[in-house]
């Protein structure tokens, strides 16, 4: 996928965020227990934890004030996670850049976020930029979709495969626009095991682990390295 493309599209994910703050927010107003259990297992004892891509700011519940720090590209988001815990640090940031200093964190996790960012070089750039941020030793959590076992998503991938192959369709092999609430597409690049670990290795981390992650009749892919 070529640069414009890529920017087209990411900003074509903040434009739905933004529009559709408020009813995704309703959606998102519980904090998963398979994720709370695992991040105050890799939390424990850190300083400074970064939630990259925190939307309304639920997972900012587990963590002292002082210790957590909330970033989105999404301005309607973050107005909500303000919002909600006022007492909380927000950042609004633009998908690519973080406002803060080298080593900064001492962990830092992202929950279905990354797999919104199109084409494997913005997403090395802003992994790199997460590095930047991250201490040395200091540890990063990646999760995304894992829907593989959805008879709904061979058919997408099968149909933009289609269109790529003849010509249509100029994103990348895996990038798919998903439905929701029968009104907005939203752009995803659909991950296997070994191509997430593939990109996370480029970008420069130790990989530790890779696993799939069940919550409910839901899958997540989830990724453990180290700066």
């Amino acid at each position: 996928m070529d640069e414009k493309l890529a920017f087209k599209i990411l900003n074509q994910v903040r434009d739905f965020y933004n529009q559709a703050a408020e009813s995704f927010s309703l959606t998102r107003q519980k904090r998963w227990f398979e994720f709370e259990a695992l991040l105050k297992n890799l939390s424990q004892g850190k300083e400074k934890i970064l939630d990259f891509g925190c939307g309304n700011g639920r997972f900012s519940e587990i963590f002292e004030k002082e210790k957590y720090f909330g970033v989105d590209f999404s301005s309607s988001l973050i107005q909500l996670a303000k919002k909600r815990y006022p007492q909380k640090n927000f950042f609004l940031i633009d998908g690519l850049h973080l406002p803060f200093k080298d080593e900064f964190f001492d962990f830092v996790f992202s929950i279905a976020v990354f797999h919104h960012i199109p084409s494997q070089k913005l997403r090395i750039k802003v992994l790199k930029e997460i590095k930047r941020v991250l201490k040395k030793d200091g540890i990063f959590l990646l999760s995304v979709w894992y829907l593989w076992s959805k008879i709904s998503i061979w058919k997408l991938i099968l149909k933009f495969t289609l269109e790529k192959l003849i010509g249509k369709n100029k994103m990348d092999f895996f990038d798919l626009y998903l439905p929701w609430q029968g009104k907005y597409l939203r752009y995803f690049h659909l991950f296997s095991k070994n191509s997430l670990k593939k990109e996370v290795k480029k970008a420069g981390f130790s990989v530790e682990k890779v696993f799939v992650l069940k919550r409910g009749k839901e899958k997540n892919l989830i990724l453990i390295a180290k700066k």
